[in-house]
C-alpha cells in the first residue's frame, strides 16, 4: 500500500492532536517518560500482547530503571489504519518511542525517512546487545533494509512441506521424507498418484489464494531457484529462475494430475485444501507452521487431526537442485512477522533503546509466550519452550536459518498480485515462457520501467 499523499497527511495532522514522543530528559535528575505503540488492545485485537506490555513489560522495566516511566499507546484497528497513524506520527516527528510495525513496512518507512537504523538512534549500545547472538542472521533480515538494521524481529514463522505419512506408506515412499530437489517432489507425486491418492501435491497457485500463493508457493520456489523477488534495487523479471518456478507449477497443474487446478481457482480453495489434507485426499502440502499450530491442531484446529502427531510429517523445501538456492543453500523457506523500531525523533533515544532491548530480552520473550509453544526470534528461548513440540523446534532449528523475507517496499503488494496472475496463466494453459513474459510486461509498468527489472 502506498503511503498517504502529502495533502492527506497535512489534513490529518490538522485534525489529530498528536503527542510529542517522550517527555522529560535523562539529565539533571528529571524523570524520563517513554512510550510504546502497538496495534493491540486489552479485550480486543491482539489482547494478549497488550496485556503483556501493561502487566509485565512496563512494571518490570520500571522496576529496574528508577526514574523512568513507561506509557502504552494501544490501538485495535485495521492494520492499514494503524500503519497510516504511525506514518502520520513519524512524518510529523511525533509518536511513541518504541513502535510495533509489520516487517513488510520497514523498507517503505526507511525510504520515506520515517525510521533510521537502530545504531543511528540508540547509539553504540545497539551493536553490543547480547540478543544479536541469539537471533539467527536470516531472522534478523526481517528488520533489515539495504543492509542496515532498522528493527528487532518479534516472533516469526517458516514454510515447509507437510506430508501425510499414511499415504506415503501406501505409496512405498520413505518416512521421514527429505526431498533434495524439485524432481524428487515430482517423483513422489507420481508414485502417490499411482497409489490412488486423489491429489498428490498442493502448492498454492492463482489469484483466489491471494498472498498465500506468493508466500507459500512463488517466493520459496524462487528462492530455491536461486533468486529473490527484489535484490540490489531491482525486481526479478522473466529470468531463468522465474521460468523455472512457473515451469514447476506447469508440471503440477498442466495435466499431469499431480495437482488440482480447479482448487486453485475457488474462493475457498485454501480452506478446502486444508480439509482435504486432513481427510487423506491431499498428500503433500506447502504451508507455514500455522498449518501445524492452528489448522490440523488435534483439539481446536479448523481441520483438526486427532492423530496429527503421528500422521503428519514435515520436510524442508528443497532448492531446485542441491546448492542452487539463494546463498548457495540446499533448502529454502520464507517467513513473515512483525518488528519493533525506534522513533528517530525520540527525545530520549538511548533510554528508548534500553526499553527496546529489554522487550526483546529472554525474560520478556518467555513472559510473552506465557507457556505456549510458539516460535520466537531468540534461539535460547526456542531451545527452552519448544522441547515439547518437535515440529516447531524443527522450524526454529532447521528452517529459520535458511529463510528469507518479502521486500518491505511500497509496491510489493502489487507485484505479489502479478506473481499470482502468472501462476494462474500457467494453470489456464499458458507455457512458463508465455506467463513469464506477460508478468515482466506488467512488472515494468509497476516499478518504473525496464531499468528496475533484472532478467
Amino acid at each position: 500500500m502506498r503511503l498517504p499523499s502529502r495533502p492527506a497527511v497535512i489534513a490529518a495532522l490538522t485534525i489529530l492532536a498528536l503527542s510529542s514522543c517522550g517527555t522529560g530528559t535523562p539529565s539533571g535528575g528529571e524523570s524520563v517518560t517513554l512510550t510504546i505503540a502497538a496495534n493491540s488492545i486489552s479485550g480486543g485485537k491482539n489482547s494478549d500482547s497488550a496485556d503483556w506490555i501493561k502487566q509485565w513489560v512496563i512494571p518490570e522495566f520500571e522496576k529496574t530503571h528508577p526514574g523512568v516511566k513507561v506509557l502504552f499507546q494501544p490501538s485495535g484497528v485495521d492494520d492499514e489504519q494503524y500503519k497510516t497513524k504511525i506514518a502520520l506520527d513519524l512524518k510529523s516527528r511525533t509518536g511513541a518511542d518504541v513502535i510495533d510495525v509489520d516487517g513488510i513496512w520497514v523498507g517503505e518507512f526507511a525510504q520515506a525517512g520515517y525510521i533510521k537504523p537502530l545504531a543511528e538512534v540508540g547509539g553504540a549500545a545497539v551493536d553490543t546487545w547480547e540478543g544479536w547472538s541469539q537471533i539467527p542472521q536470516a531472522v534478523q533480515g526481517l528488520g533489515i533494509f539495504d543492509g542496515k538494521k532498522y528493527g528487532l524481529p518479534q516472533g516469526t514463522d517458516g514454510r515447509v512441506l507437510f506430508y501425510n505419512r499414511t499415504l506415503f506408506k501406501k505409496a512405498g515412499l520413505p518416512d521421514p521424507w527429505r526431498p533434495a530437489s524439485w524432481q524428487e517432489i515430482i517423483d513422489a507425486g507420481t508414485r502417490l498418484k499411482a497409489a490412488g491418492v486423489p491429489t498428490p501435491i498442493q502448492i498454492n497457485a492463482g489469484t483466489a489464494m491471494g498472498e498465500a500463493t506468493t508466500m507459500q508457493g512463488v517466493l520459496p520456489l524462487l528462492a530455491g531457484a536461486g533468486a529473490e523477488i527484489y535484490s540490489d534495487g531491482r525486481w526479478t523479471g522473466a529470468s531463468q529462475a522465474m521460468k523455472d518456478v512457473l515451469g514447476f507449477y506447469r508440471q503440477i497443474y498442466g495435466g499431469s494430475g499431480l495437482g488440482d487446478p480447479r482448487l486453485q481457482q475457488e474462493a475457498k480453495g485454501r480452506d478446502k485444501s486444508f480439509a482435504q489434507f486432513a481427510a487423506g485426499r491431499i498428500a503433500i502440502l506447502a504451508e507455514s507452521d500455522y498449518f501445524w499450530r492452528s489448522v490440523v491442531e488435534p483439539e481446536a484446529g479448523v481441520a483438526a487431526m486427532k492423530d496429527r502427531d503421528t500422521a503428519v510429517g514435515y520436510a524442508k523445501i528443497p532448492a531446485i537442485r542441491p546448492g542452487a538456492g539463494i546463498r548457495g543453500q540446499d533448502h529454502v523457506s520464507m517467513s513473515g512477522g512483525a518488528v519493533r523500531v525506534l522513533n528517530p525523533f525520540s527525545k530520549n533515544p538511548k533510554a528508548a533503546w534500553e526499553l527496546l532491548a529489554f522487550i526483546h530480552g529472554a525474560a520478556a520473550t518467555k513472559a510473552q509466550l506465557a507457556g505456549q509453544a510458539r516460535i520466537s526470534s531468540r534461539g535460547d528461548v526456542n531451545d527452552e519452550v519448544l522441547t515439547g513440540d518437535p515440529m516447531l523446534k524443527f522450524v526454529a532449528d532447521e528452517v529459520l536459518p535458511v529463510t528469507a523475507y518479502r521486500p518491505g517496499v511500497a509496491v510489493y503488494p502489487q507485484v505479489s498480485v502479478i506473481l499470482q496472475e502468472a501462476t494462474a496463466d500457467v494453470i489456464s494453459g499458458k507455457s512458463a515462457e508465455e506467463a513469464a513474459a506477460a508478468y515482466r510486461t506488467k512488472l515494468e509498468g509497476l516499478v518504473g520501467g525496464a531499468a528496475n527489472v533484472s532478467g
